[in-house]
């Protein structure tokens, strides 16, 4: 008995000076800039709580919504016919519809970061949720097609709000090692929310009216998410920010549930040492001022191209068209029921962006973009030789009502799979790390204006496409699309640095001297040697206990 009580005395004294020394170690490497969330590592952090699946879950509606409300559109244009108004939609008030959402999220992309800075990125959330109810409905009463365009310009505010905000309340809440394939978890929902769009498209596509339904069911998950908001923590870094210590530990300990109180101790002083910088500069700077240090701050200026490069790749790439205008192009080529094919290509972006979710993390976001990107390129050009074959009787051009080739429609069908299964692979999620990118205290403008990218290219694509189509025919529509995926895919190749398995206050240092992509592997390949040497030190801990207990 006494042996066992002096073992466990031993035990205890070791692990108190080992944490002592690691807040050592944690204080110096915040002194010198390069603080290493390694340093810091929590019993059971390899493990997974069910608070943080809650969390992620209940964050990620907003990416359904995001998903539900862009995707449903696609069917509703093709079952409107003459309830608002005019007996048939033409090309242009299609157009002013489907654009209208794109400059809604425009605009609340633009301001939702920023204001996430102010009021806490949950607020911010709930804001979203009240426009999506207040789109849905008025979309589904509106009788008009200038009252459609307003419903439309109202989800698009609530879903530029949500796109921005959502992955990055998600990164601040997730542990590093998880951090990527939690984001990509609002993807899969954005994924599922477009299926789950179509579906319900093709469910209502013979009611008279049914296209009321498709856009005002979109009320019932914003309505379930601002309900759970009320149960969900504010992030960890924007209590530091507030000085609320206690909140953001209370918030660590329960995203940390296996660890002790002491670990969580040090992981909160760690965040609060690593984001000293950041919060010192919030307090004593307006918001211009950190509008100008994003630009006029080499680091910031970097991460800021790399982010707002990869969400105007994410739409130059022309996906969005596919998704929006899907069941009028397969309607075009011949498909007897083109609602039906597009849920088969929604279904595929959802399948293959559960892929992303599972190797994100561990093949890193780098990766996946080189070799998914050649892909899309691949399927595009592919589509191209296939509309330029099946459309040489008409001109080049796609005349609706006219008998194409079934083989060149398949051939068409397969191409545009192969390439939505390339995009949902990498560039269908990497963008959407863009909060992982910046310094905590221009966080919300760098999202804001990457995602303000986003919607200004979607509005570009969005807006052209049908014209696009007309005056260069869909072959030379889709060459053009596989021309930008390739100079996208250059620009991966000499600027897109890899994140993964980096905290978000270690990115931030491999921006210093260029954008990185040298530099992230270095760091990268330092913290798996820091973690061996844990490990190891833990192993031999372990034998060492055993053996005294011998």
């Amino acid at each position: 008995m006494d042996t066992a009580s002096h073992t466990s005395s031993t035990v205890k004294a070791r692990d108190a000076q080992h944490y002592e020394d690691v807040k050592g170690s944690v204080s110096a490497a915040a002194a010198a800039g390069e603080l290493s969330e390694a340093l810091v590592v929590a019993e059971g952090e390899e493990r997974t709580t069910w608070f943080v699946w809650l969390l992620v879950a209940c964050t990620s509606i907003s990416g359904l919504l995001f998903g539900y409300d862009t995707g449903v559109i696609s069917g509703a244009l093709v079952t409107i016919g003459g309830d608002l108004g005019p007996d048939e939609l033409s090309s242009g008030q299609k157009e002013l519809i489907t654009s209208a959402t794109t400059l809604g999220a425009l605009l609340g992309g633009l301001v939702a970061g920023m204001l996430s800075d102010y009021l806490g990125r949950r607020p911010v959330l709930g804001v979203a949720d009240i426009i999506f109810i207040g789109g849905a409905i008025g979309q589904a009463v509106c009788h008009t097609v200038w009252s459609m365009i307003g419903g439309r310009f109202l989800i698009g505010i609530g879903v530029g709000i949500a796109a921005c905000v959502a992955p990055v309340y998600i990164q601040e809440l997730s542990p590093t090692r998880l951090r990527g394939r939690m984001v990509v978890l609002n993807v899969v929902m954005i994924t599922g929310g477009q299926v789950i769009a179509y579906a319900i498209d093709a469910a209502f596509e013979r009611m008279h009216g049914g296209w009321r339904w498709m856009v005002g069911l979109g009320a019932v998950p914003a309505g379930l998410q601002c309900l759970f908001l009320f149960f969900l923590p504010e992030s960890p870094r924007i209590m530091i920010i507030r000085q609320n210590f206690e909140a953001a530990r209370a918030t660590m300990a329960r995203i940390y549930a296996h660890a002790t109180p002491a670990q969580v101790d040090l992981k909160v002083n760690s965040l609060a040492a690593a984001v000293r910088q950041s919060v010192e500069i919030t307090r004593s700077t307006s918001l211009l001022q950190r509008c100008m240090l994003i630009i006029t701050n080499p680091v910031n200026r970097r991460a800021l191209i790399v982010g707002c490069g990869m969400q105007a790749f994410q739409q130059l790439c022309g996906f969005n068209t596919l998704m929006y205008y899907s069941a009028t192009l397969f309607k075009e080529i011949g498909f007897d029921q083109p609602t039906a094919v597009g849920l088969i290509v929604s279904g595929t972006n959802f399948v293959f962006t559960l892929v992303a979710l599972k190797y994100i993390d561990i093949v890193g976001r780098r990766r996946i973009m080189l070799w998914s990107a050649p892909g899309m390129i691949v399927g595009l050009v592919l589509a191209s030789v296939a509309f330029h074959f099946m459309t040489q009787k008409t001109g080049g051009q796609l005349i609706d009502g006219t008998q194409y080739s079934t083989v060149w429609s398949a051939i068409v069908l397969v191409a545009m799979i192969f390439y939505v299964a390339s995009f949902a692979t990498g560039l269908g999620n990497v963008p959407w790390q863009q909060g992982e990118l910046f310094g905590l205290e221009v966080r919300g403008i760098g999202t804001s204006l990457a995602t303000t990218t986003n919607w200004a290219c979607n509005l570009l694509i969005g807006s052209t496409y049908l014209s696009l189509m007309d005056r260069i025919t869909p072959s030379g529509a889709f060459g053009f699309y596989a021309g930008l995926c390739l100079l996208g895919w250059l620009f991966v190749v000499c600027c897109f640095p890899e994140t993964a398995g980096l905290s978000l206050e270690e990115v931030q240092l491999i921006f210093r001297h260029g954008f990185g992509i040298a530099e992230s592997q270095r760091l990268r390949a330092q913290k798996r040697a820091m973690l061996a040497a844990e490990k190891e030190e833990k192993a031999s801990q372990v034998s060492s206990d055993a053996s005294e207990k011998v």
